[in-house]
């Protein structure tokens, strides 16, 4: 077969021209998918935390949409899912915007009511003054009284009923304000404690498993807008099961308190400490860098390993002691929350595998 040699067509395209075009498109491209992250994130910051309107569920929605996004998979696969899951965000969108219209009305509602209270109030004080008028139109009459001595005592009479109107309706005020106050704060107490149970494990005192997925979420969603690092600690305690099997649960529950105060006695402020399950915990470290949080995870192990711990109903010989190994991970553009935690609880189990009492990172 013979092949012909010839001069390129005037209508072929040029390769440097072709490659810029390429180039540009795939930097265009990128820039549609950083949009439609940060357009995902913007959505669900919007989404209003309302269990009636199920809001944690359409979040559900928005991360799996999102995912494929930023998958690999057929354009005509995404496109599906986006024409599906286009009516639950729709449906959604709108059950909101009834919640909301709906709680306006309320609002209105009470606030008719409050007017009304408002209304009573003013009658209370209407009579008050409408006393005080009548008081003033006695005084008046006094004076006009030939007697003094009579003037004199009529007058102290007078003022002491004075007096003793001033201190009921002052009275009155009080235990209208303080009754109003002993409402709201027995509101606040119950709602602070409504919070605070539904994210906080019960034994330890440390976040649950639900306040990390919900933290981690927000970290995973805020990096599509402000490029903050963070890593993540998984850290599991060596032969709890054993621990527990010897001394009893009452003794292991102990161990986990003790080890999740040891934890917060070394991390900072700012930093997240969860109960995972069982006897594994979490720790994300805002602004941590792969390096600095390995560096941490050394020191907690160092840290755990060096405490010495007494039950009250085990033998006065025993001396309890613990280790911890500790995978750790650090987010990378595209991760998802379960992306990486999977990659973290990987460094975890190879740090159990290879000897415990120590630090895997990735």
């Amino acid at each position: 077969m013979m092949i012909r040699l010839g001069k390129p067509s005037a209508t072929d395209p040029d390769p440097v021209e072709l490659n810029r075009t390429i180039d540009a498109a795939r930097k265009r491209m990128d820039l549609f998918l950083d949009s439609i992250q940060i357009l995902f994130f913007c959505l669900r910051e919007y989404t209003l935390d309302i269990t009636e309107i199920d809001a944690e569920a359409f979040k559900h929605v928005l991360q799996r949409l999102q995912a494929r996004f930023q998958s690999e998979e057929k354009t005509r696969t995404i496109a599906t899912h986006l024409e599906r899951d286009k009516t639950k965000i729709l449906d959604h969108i709108q059950r909101q915007k009834t919640y909301l219209a709906e709680r306006e009305t309320e609002f209105r509602e009470i606030i008719d009511l409050m007017t009304a209270a408002m209304t009573g109030l003013d009658d209370g004080n209407r009579d008050f003054y409408t006393s005080i008028r009548s008081q003033g139109e006695r005084f008046d009459a006094i004076t006009r009284l030939d007697d003094i001595k009579r003037i004199k005592n009529e007058m102290i009479r007078e003022v002491d009923k004075l007096r003793e109107m001033v201190r009921q309706k002052e009275n009155q005020d009080q235990k209208a304000l303080e009754a109003l106050s002993s409402q709201v704060e027995v509101l606040k107490q119950e709602l602070s404690r409504a919070r605070h149970s539904a994210n906080t494990d019960a034994l330890t005192g440390v976040n649950n498993r639900k306040a990390l997925d919900h933290y981690l979420a927000g970290l995973v969603d805020r990096n599509c807008v402000s490029r903050t690092p963070f890593s993540l600690l998984m850290m599991d305690l060596d032969d709890f099961k054993q621990l527990n099997d010897t001394y009893g649960h009452t003794v292991g529950d102990r161990m986990l308190l003790a080890f999740a105060e040891k934890c917060k006695s070394v991390i900072r402020k700012d930093d997240f400490l969860g109960r995972y399950g069982g006897e594994e915990f979490t720790l994300v470290l805002p602004g941590a860098s792969l390096r600095h949080a390995t560096k941490k995870a050394k020191q907690l192990c160092q840290t755990i390993a060096a405490g010495r711990y007494a039950a009250d109903d085990t033998p006065s010989t025993d001396v309890l002691s613990v280790t911890v190994s500790i995978g750790v991970g650090c987010y990378r553009k595209g991760d998802t929350v379960t992306s990486l935690i999977d990659r973290t609880d990987q460094c975890l189990y190879e740090a159990k595998t290879n000897g415990k009492n120590r630090v895997v990172s990735e």
